[in-house]
């Protein structure tokens, strides 16, 4: 059954490759349409190549075996070559069932980040900003673009709240796993008896929705224009360029005053709305769906505890797969890839399981 799924796979990837090639497509939109397909089908080909060569070189040693010419020296060492092309075989088969599994449909598209404050007041505020600095160390190492939407600071050197975008070939499957509650555990630089403090700050992990994903007509917004402000309230801007945007069917209030421009906010904060729309309606539909596929890695939900941060012990863990590292300096320094590559091993381990039949 994989071999004629992935026959026809092929032959749907030389097709696309032949309208590419021939020149007669002139809509930019379905010249668009036509390489997303042949990048999603691009790796599967690829592996059905490698094992149409395995079973190939399989049959062929087969046959040198079964011929009575063939010498018994050349035969054991045919033997000892199938079973390794066997171990190849099996190995190019679970990487293709992997291929073949359904894709996120949030798949390669761009991601807003969101981060705010939990419990702990100033010691949280605190954490938002080394998460911050955490996420855009690991943004650089990744080579993806992030650009800053909104910031709230605090008077100590925190954040009660960072909105960012983050693009990029991988941005949402680097990522999407970042959704929930952080806990920190440490000794506050405020605190003179040395005791450890427990605080928490929130991540929210967004995939940035199109104008065609989410429509929002100008009756179901209200625009609010006021003058930005940072820490204690004090002026930034001498003009009103604040913009906060209230989407009166879900409540929804976005506001954005990063920029001295009110345009820029304004175009900022309907990028943000739209992502919140897009993940709240997602969640909708995900709900529905538990019900008959049971759930990957956690809910996502961001009131949901995923990792703690223990400074003291120089420790971080991952709640949800239960991985322990003791490098939680590396960690903050942007190096997550070794909990986040385990996260997306899980989840591809556990749509094998809920498509096994």
């Amino acid at each position: 059954m994989i071999i004629d799924k992935l026959s026809l796979v092929e032959n749907s990837y030389n097709e696309i490759v032949e309208k590419l090639n021939d020149g007669n497509i002139k809509d930019n939109r379905a010249i668009q349409e036509l390489m997303k397909k042949k990048s999603e089908m691009e790796d599967i080909v690829f592996e059905y190549k490698k094992l149409k060569e395995v079973l190939k070189q399989s049959k062929d040693l087969e046959e040198m075996i079964k011929n009575s010419d063939t010498d018994k020296e050349l035969k054991e060492m045919a033997s000892l070559e199938i079973e390794e092309l066997n171990q190849k075989k099996e190995n190019i088969i679970s990487a293709l069932r992997l291929s073949l599994l359904p894709k996120d449909k949030n798949e390669g598209k761009n991601i807003i980040i969101e981060i705010r404050v939990g419990t702990g007041g100033e010691e949280s505020a605190l954490f938002v900003g080394d998460l911050f600095r955490m996420y855009s160390r690991f943004i650089e190492r990744a080579n993806l673009k992030m650009e800053i939407i909104d910031t709230s600071p605090t008077e100590l050197g925190g954040y009660k709240e960072v909105i960012f975008s983050v693009s990029g070939k991988d941005a949402y499957r680097s990522l999407k796993f970042e959704s929930g509650t952080h806990r920190v555990q440490r000794i506050p630089a405020t605190e003179s008896g040395g005791r450890i403090h427990t605080s928490a700050s929130t991540v929210a992990v967004m995939p940035e929705a199109m104008e065609s994903d989410v429509v929002i007509k100008d009756e179901d917004i209200r625009v609010d224009i006021f003058r930005s402000s940072g820490p204690g309230g004090q002026s930034v801007n001498t003009t009103d360029s604040a913009v906060r945007i209230t989407h009166l069917p879900t409540g929804l209030v976005v506001q954005c005053q990063d920029e001295k421009s009110q345009h820029k906010n304004k175009a900022k904060a309907l990028k943000v709305l739209r992502a919140r729309i897009y993940e709240k309606e997602e969640a909708e539909r995900k709900a529905k769906e538990s019900k008959e596929r049971r759930e990957q890695i956690g809910s996502g939900d961001r009131s949901e505890r995923i990792r703690t941060y223990n400074f003291p012990q120089n420790r971080v863990t991952d709640h949800r797969i239960n991985l322990t590292l003791y490098k939680l300096d590396r960690f903050m320094d942007g190096e997550i890839m070794e909990i986040t590559d385990a996260l997306f091993k899980k989840e591809q381990e556990d749509l094998l399981v809920s498509y096994s039949d």
